[in-house]
């Protein structure tokens, strides 16, 4: 059972009507729900009056027939929603795409998903693939986000889709600009529809999207009316307050991150909701105020200001469904693809968390001088594509090498924590399948790992992170006797990271470090060689 409701009204000056706007409603009713309907309309003369009832007996029956549609799909009788005219494709679409799909499947990040992206496309409604996500797309084949970005990436390096990055208004989350290169990006936008400038914010407003190639399929431009709910999907509740107007609104909203503002341009309110009764909202001149919960399953809504305004709740965990910016540059298929993809000069983003994780080789000098500088090279070389894979199936990216050591970047911490353990557990296997190995040639990996907010960066024509987290990543790295991983204290009380350690041996200890003032504290966790040699000893 639901009870939601929609109502949207638009005021005219002139025309045939002073106001028009459909409202919407699904009401419980015994074990099921009821659909309500209805098109609200007030006339400015007789014309408003005769096309009125014409417009709400046509809207009824419209709406009907796409409700009863909607009741059949869910209940498996459809395999669409709606019915939707097949797309006009150029001649000779479906055999390019497929040769494209054929392409992209050739690669490493292609997974043998081409074709059926293919159909997708080709066959699919326009609304859904105009603005293509990655992570919706994942829903759609059944396969997990890493692999359709992955996916989208190498279909747009194959020409299959084209790519954009759009910079989205914060508080409609329209995309009020696009385009197809990151350099390409401005700090900033304004949106005409509310009225406002906006700066660009990598975590929050940059979004990458698809859409097909043209010439496999052209999409129109534009969006369907910026006021209905799928354009708004962050919008919960959005309340139409009169001067000095109390109002208390049914809502029960789970836990998670929401922002209480105003369609006037002033403060927002940004809380983090752990269940239970909801604050209630308090608007004014200058901003929106939290009030004093009231009874749970409601809210209060209290307009302070001496004038007419809307007040609105929206989700801000917005990016479950949108690839952002950070996300996209810790992808190794990213990197590996469009490796000339780079902030404008002089341009740098600020991002509030990437985990870093630095690697190094334990006694790389003597290596060299017992095995020669080529034999050693090659078996360094071979090391990167080890680490390199790893990274990779932990949803991370390489970021550069520095001599014997790897610099990787990672959008979770506890992907990057599972990766490191990955490299240490598996360094046995790699080092035992070189060729002419004997004892001591083996390879062993000192590790660090910190998160916390960085700077992007274009160094050397490429992406990189700069400040002071990368620093302590690569310093605790240089606390690794090898064998082992340092993780920052951020890291290991990670809440999803610490469940990982408890099958570990981790010993905590501090160290000074340059350009800290006070003792840093990590954790360290021993290799599986001192765990079982500790328990022996007991």
């Amino acid at each position: 059972m639901l009870d939601r409701s929609f109502r949207q009204t638009r005021v005219f000056s002139k025309g045939p009507f002073a106001r028009f706007g459909p409202a919407f409603s699904i009401e419980p009713e015994g074990r099921g729900s009821r659909v309500v309907y209805a098109l609200e309309w007030e006339p400015l003369g007789l014309v408003g009056r005769l096309s009125g009832a014409r417009l709400t007996e046509k809207a009824g029956a419209v709406v009907a027939r796409r409700v009863e549609e909607a009741v059949a799909f869910l209940r498996g009788q459809r395999q669409t929603v709606f019915d939707f005219p097949a797309p006009t494709l150029p001649a000779g679409a479906r055999e390019r795409a497929l040769a494209l799909a054929d392409a992209v499947d050739a690669g490493p990040y292609g997974h043998k998903l081409g074709r059926r992206l293919v159909e997708h496309l080709l066959t699919g409604m326009e609304v859904d693939i105009a603005r293509l996500k990655p992570k919706l797309l994942a829903r759609v084949l059944g396969v997990g986000s890493r692999q359709a970005a992955e996916l989208c990436l190498a279909s747009v390096r194959a020409g299959l889709l084209t790519m954009k990055w759009d910079l989205l208004c914060t508080n409609c989350r329209g995309a009020k600009f696009s385009t197809a290169a990151l350099s390409e990006l401005p700090r900033g936008a304004h949106c005409p529809s509310c009225n406002i400038d906006y700066d660009r914010d990598f975590e929050r407003n940059i979004e990458l999207t698809c859409a097909p190639s043209p010439t496999i399929r052209p999409t129109g431009q534009g969006a369907f009316c910026l006021s209905g709910p799928t354009m708004t999907p962050h919008v919960l509740a959005q309340q139409l307050l009169a001067r000095g107007e109390r109002r208390v609104v049914e809502i029960d909203l789970p836990p998670g991150s929401y922002r209480l503002r105003t369609l006037h341009p002033s403060r927002p309110l940004e809380f983090d909701h752990a269940g239970g009764p909801l604050p209630g909202l308090r608007a004014t001149p200058d901003g929106v105020e939290a009030m004093a919960p009231g009874a749970a399953g409601t809210m209060a809504f209290h307009n302070d200001a001496d004038f007419e305004l809307a007040a609105l709740i929206e989700d801000r965990t917005w990016t479950r469904e949108s690839l952002t910016a950070p996300e996209v540059i810790s992808l190794q298929a990213f990197r590996d693809l469009f490796a000339a993809a780079t902030l404008r000069p002089g341009d740098e983003a600020g991002i509030s968390q990437v985990t870093l994780l630095f690697s190094d080789l334990r006694g790389s000098t003597a290596l060299y001088e017992r095995l020669g500088d080529a034999q050693a090279f090659n078996l360094v070389r071979e090391h990167f594509s080890f680490l390199a894979g790893i990274v990779r199936e932990h949803d991370g990216a390489v970021v550069k090498t520095i001599g014997d050591a790897v610099m990787a970047a990672f959008d979770d911490p506890a992907h990057a924590v599972t990766a490191a353990l990955a490299m240490q557990t598996r360094i046995e296997a790699f080092n035992h399948a070189q060729p002419g190995n004997v004892a001591g040639d083996e390879l062993t990996i000192k590790l660090g790992v910190h998160a916390g907010p960085s700077v992007v960066v274009n160094m050397n024509d490429r992406l990189d992170y700069f400040g002071s987290t990368v620093n302590m990543a690569a310093r605790l790295q240089g606390q690794s006797a090898g064998g082992d991983i340092v993780l920052s204290r951020a890291v290991a009380e990670d809440p999803v990271v610490a469940p990982l350690l408890a099958r570990h041996d981790t010993r905590r200890e501090s160290v000074a470090l340059k350009g800290f003032a006070e003792p840093v504290p990590f954790v360290r966790v021993l290799p599986a060689a001192a765990t079982v040699a500790a328990a022996a000893s007991a």
